[in-house]
């Protein structure tokens, strides 16, 4: 997620995509139906035990006895959300969690007593492990959630003899929280179809009035669609005017690139819009990104400005370039410098900054680039990519518009998960290879400008 900048660099075009009245080819995305709280909680549930029971071969995955997590009410360790049940709203108390990995057990406290620490001890006496994992990670959210108060209860409670069995390893909340268990998938994509869903009616004639709507009457006009359905969101909507005159505001690129809020604008006749949308649901969180065109009254798809679709057909090719250098195992510093290579030998200019996405929006796992790093990621770049994970694939590319005399950004954002039977990642739903258009009848009286 997040805003955009033009950055001032021809590109060759490419051949055109067409626009239509839709996102994709074949796709008429509809509002998923959530089921009843109850129900959601069951579903819920169900996941968060399968990816329990993935806690075990983890720490032998990785080499560790025992993984130790302690937290207060309101001072939550990260992966706690990942393993609470859904009727927890937050921890109680001192919760504390101890798994082991041989003997298979694992155990939980709510108490503010010592006595928590006099159990913990006693089981530590009696299973011997050499290390025991607390997440303290510096630059991790997903592996340094241990608060320092509760880090130096744990050490006085567990006692001198324990404390040096203490170790750090990241990657035990890391693959925990980014492990998408297969259930989720179809729920997943349910969600996202009611993301495109909701962008495709917020993005058109229904909602916008040319010369009258302004982008945030739009970013709100979502907010309040997503909380009508019973649904929520992780961020704010936005809505960037990418051909508006003087955008981005700021110098520097990545400054424009990182707010958190889209300049409020009036919309026009002639406008390229930009949405940064996702939805949140049972746990899991949508992410996406995708542009629409505001035809002058009258007009129809043959009228869009031919390069706005090479534009769209270049930010198209480069996800495919970043999905197919995605390879598992390689960090995310080796992905970004094998995809920049490869969009740079076909003269494509952009960015890059994948994340993945799915428990979190910003979820566990390693990153592909920021929009003010596209050398490489300090500490979450080098982390490895991970199977049976969501990701969400978001770029943008510079495309020179003859029409417009001036170079635009063409921003994407859709999600990908890891299909174990094919070996790839997939389209969590689709993406957007036509040019979403806002329609306005002819008798308006306002025509389109001559071409520059």
């Amino acid at each position: 997620m997040r805003g955009l900048a033009c950055i001032l660099s021809a590109a060759a075009a490419l051949t055109a995509v067409h626009a239509h009245i839709g996102t994709a080819p074949r796709k008429n995305p509809k509002v998923q139906t959530l089921p009843s709280l109850r129900e959601q909680a069951k579903l819920v549930d169900k996941w968060t035990e399968e990816r329990k029971a993935l806690i075990p071969g983890l720490l032998r995955k990785y080499g560790v006895d025992a993984w130790l997590m302690s937290q207060r009410e309101y001072a939550e360790d990260t992966v706690f959300w990942a393993l609470k049940e859904a009727t927890q709203f937050s921890a109680r108390r001192r919760t504390t969690h101890l798994f082991l990995a041989d003997p298979l057990a694992s155990y939980s406290w709510v108490d503010n007593t010592d006595a928590v620490w006099e159990d913990l001890r006693r089981i530590l006496a009696a299973q011997r492990p050499h290390s025991v994992a607390l997440n303290t990670h510096p630059e991790i959210a997903f592996a340094g959630g241990l608060h320092a108060g509760e880090l130096d209860a744990v050490a006085r409670g567990v006692g001198e003899e324990w404390r040096d069995t203490f170790v750090l390893e990241p990657m035990l909340g890391v693959e925990l929280v980014a492990t998408m268990v297969k259930g989720r998938l179809p729920w997943y994509r349910k969600m996202m179809e009611t993301a495109w869903a909701i962008i495709e009616e917020g993005l058109s004639e229904k909602i916008i009035v040319p010369g009258k709507s302004t982008s945030w009457d739009v970013e709100w006009w979502m907010r309040e669609k997503i909380q009508s359905l019973n649904y929520t969101t992780w961020f704010q909507p936005s809505i960037f005017i990418l051909t508006a005159e003087g955008f981005p505001a700021a110098d520097d690129p990545s400054t424009a690139l990182d707010d958190p809020r889209a300049p409020d604008h009036p919309i026009q006749y002639g406008d390229l819009i930009h949405t940064d949308f996702g939805v949140s649901a049972l746990g899991l969180n949508t992410d996406t990104q995708h542009i629409g065109y505001v035809l002058y009254p009258g007009e129809t798809e043959a009228d869009v400005p031919k390069g706005m679709l090479d534009g769209l057909k270049k930010v198209n090719r480069l996800q495919d370039i970043v999905k197919s250098n995605m390879k598992i195992g390689m960090t995310g510093n080796e992905i970004l410098k094998a995809a920049r290579e490869q969009m740079q030998s076909e003269g494509i200019e952009g960015k890059i900054y994948c994340h993945a996405t799915g428990e979190w929006g910003h979820s566990a796992g390693s990153v592909i680039g920021m929009t003010n790093l596209q050398d490489k990621v300090p500490v979450l770049g080098d982390l490895p990519l991970l199977e049976n994970t969501y990701y969400s694939i978001e770029l943008f590319a510079e495309h020179f518009v003859p029409e417009r005399n001036r170079t635009i950004v063409f921003p994407q954002e859709e999600d990908v998960y890891w299909d174990e039977d094919t070996n790839s990642w997939e389209w969590v739903y689709g993406r957007q290879e036509e040019m979403l258009l806002i329609r306005t009848p002819a008798e308006t009286g306002s025509t389109a400008p001559a071409e520059l």
